[in-house]
């Protein structure tokens, strides 16, 4: 194991590794590529749904349970149907429905769960200040559910940056071309640096978030500055 290792180390740090087409910097620009637009899509359908069934306290159960079918429904076996229907020669379009389908239950959840959260007596003083609809939304709920919401889009960003390496399984880019690469040559090195270079980038991700929902913290940009 400790060759495995060693090689694995010798593989990361050999400069003929990270550069070309084939190499760790391109197969890192798909695989952010093929994320970043999932998880933006992701966002953009289930965010809205989620936030306003939530604000409404209406239908939100039921959209919930139909979008926890996906996690029900492995992505690879998506990525499968789309390999045997019409869209199979359309790039990375199967990839990332997969994708979108698998991130949208951890989204969709913690929003609808997060505006439901906000405590009822502090939405009922808001109106009772003449707040409307769109004010109690945007200056009351919305602040109040960030920290379900932003916990949501962490989650679902790891697994999608996770799961985003199914793309070589039909041929396509990103960081598992370099493990499936090394399962082809029987290369233990450098499939163990592939695994490694996903799981870092998923770590960096989150760490990334992490960060931001700390310095967008209401509490955070209260605070008083000393001198």
């Amino acid at each position: 194991m400790g060759g495995a290792w060693g090689g694995t180390w010798d593989w990361l740090t050999d400069g003929a590794n990270w550069a070309g087409e084939n190499g760790v910097w391109h197969r890192l620009a798909e695989h952010a590529y093929v994320s970043g637009l999932a998880l933006a899509i992701a966002c953009a359908v289930a965010l809205p749904v989620g936030l306003y069934l939530g604000h409404l306290g209406k239908g939100g159960a039921l959209a919930v349970n139909v979008s926890n079918v996906g996690r029900a429904v492995p992505v690879f076996a998506v990525l499968a149907l789309f390999m045997v229907s019409p869209l199979r020669n359309s790039g990375y379009a199967p990839t990332v429905t997969a994708l979108v389908l698998f991130a949208i239950p951890p989204l969709l959840t913690n929003a609808y769960v997060g505006m439901r959260e906000v405590d009822r007596s502090v939405v009922e003083a808001a109106r009772g200040m003449g707040m409307s609809g769109g004010q109690l939304f945007l200056r009351v709920e919305l602040p109040l559910s960030r920290g379900l919401l932003m916990t949501g889009l962490r989650t679902a960003a790891v697994q999608v940056v996770a799961t985003a390496t199914i793309a070589a399984m039909v041929g396509q880019g990103g960081l598992g071309r370099i493990i499936t690469a090394g399962f082809n040559t029987y290369n233990t090195p450098q499939v163990i640096a592939g695994a490694l270079l996903v799981a870092l980038l998923a770590l960096l991700v989150e760490g990334v978030l992490l960060a931001a929902d700390r310095l967008l913290s209401p509490a955070r940009r209260r605070l008083p500055r000393t001198s």
